[in-house]
């Protein structure tokens, strides 16, 4: 007689075929928490539904479970003639990694002898030998956070310690991060063995318990948390921001991330960082680049000046005959690095400014100078362009 369809485990889960166990166990792990009975008293739909879902957890979470159904879907429906490791349609070897000649698959004896039934050999496969042993509670690592944060120019420059406001998954103070509260009662499905006996077609084999989970033991789901053992909590903490962090920049928050379970590690906290701009100083790495005003004759007969720097004043040489966009460089005057504390350099960009023809002293100097240095320096201008 044809067995009841059965909803494709994949599809119970919400997860493609080709999924890792990492991913078939996280898709469990919400689902199970979403229909768990103790979340839903009185739901009997929820607690199908969590049986159905600690079935193919069952199957896929074990790679030799999972191996045969996806080779012959359901047990008790595709299992090719003479069962795994027996002869197919046409007499030809199946190609599978389970040898169970010579057991009786109706639970007689096996033709071989021995005695041994292929339901009791299936049990022991699966359940690795390990009796009633119950599936222990797991401990999820916490996850990592970003944030960005927007600081200037300074704080960049010399470091700085900001508070910042963040939303976290945090450990649930009622639990302690269990999920559960009260004493631990021995599960009245299982006996506490944390399995049960569960039939396919003519198969039988043990699964994890579908009401304590393969725990062996009831408790009572949280109320606080649900169920989830961390709650999303808000704080206010010290950040220190790193002397020389750049724009966009990231700040790493050792265990400020969301809690783990089960008392696992915290992830981290990363921070983006913003740099608001300067209006003197223009960074590009851990160099500053400025423009630098100077006289006529400042440019002509050459000085010495003083410049801004993030270290206060330091004197420039203006060199004699210094043309307006001349950088000249000031040595381990920049931004000092992140990483390893080295300075960047400052580069100073000479802008000469010619005074306003404003005063006739001034004009009747400049018309002196024309005749002095009558020298054009267009002269080369149109060959070197061309036209």
């Amino acid at each position: 007689m044809p067995t009841t369809a059965k909803q494709d485990y994949y599809e119970l889960l919400g997860v493609p075929r080709k999924a890792s166990a990492k991913d078939i166990r996280a898709a469990f792990r919400k689902l199970a928490r979403k229909y768990h009975p103790d979340l839903n008293p009185g739901d009997k739909s929820a607690e199908e539904k969590f049986k159905q879902l600690q079935e193919a957890y069952d199957v896929l979470s074990d790679s030799k479970k999972r191996q045969m159904y996806d080779q012959y879907g359901f047990y008790s429906d595709n299992l090719p003639p003479g069962g795994p490791g027996g002869t197919g349609a046409h007499g030809e070897e199946q190609d599978v990694n389970f040898d169970f000649g010579g057991f009786d698959f109706g639970g007689g004896s096996g033709a071989a002898g021995g005695g041994s039934s292929f339901r009791d050999l299936f049990s022991q496969f699966f359940s690795g030998g390990r009796g009633s042993a119950g599936m222990e509670p797991e401990h999820e690592p916490g996850g990592d956070l970003e944030y960005q944060i927007e600081i200037d120019f300074w704080d960049a420059v010399r470091g700085a310690v900001k508070k910042l406001s963040i939303t976290r998954l945090d450990a649930c103070e009622t639990c302690h991060g269990t999920g559960a509260v009260g004493s631990p009662q021995t599960c009245t499905v299982c006996g506490g063995t944390g399995t049960i006996q569960q039939a396919a077609g003519k198969m039988r084999f043990n699964v994890p318990c579908t009401r304590c989970g393969g725990t062996g033991k009831l408790r009572t789901a949280c109320k606080t948390c649900g169920g989830e053992g961390r709650v999303r909590r808000s704080e206010t903490i010290d950040v220190r921001i790193p002397a020389g962090v750049s724009n966009g920049g990231r700040v790493r928050v050792p265990g400020k991330g969301n809690s783990g379970t089960m008392g696992a590690p915290a992830g981290d906290l990363y921070l983006r960082v913003v740099v608001r701009p300067h209006e003197f100083f223009e960074r590009r790495g851990d160099d500053l680049y400025t423009k630098i005003p100077v006289k006529v004759s400042e440019a002509t007969l050459g000085a010495k000046i003083e410049v801004p720097t993030i270290d206060g004043r330091s004197i420039v040489r203006i060199p004699p005959g210094t043309n307006s966009g001349k950088t000249l460089r000031l040595k381990e005057k920049g931004v000092p690095s992140a990483r390893n504390g080295a300075r960047g350099d400052q580069y100073a960009e000479i802008q000469v400014v010619v005074p306003p023809p404003t005063d006739e002293r001034v004009r009747n100097l400049m018309k002196e100078l024309e005749s002095v240095a009558p020298a054009d320096p267009r002269k080369d201008l149109f060959s070197k362009a061309g036209v």
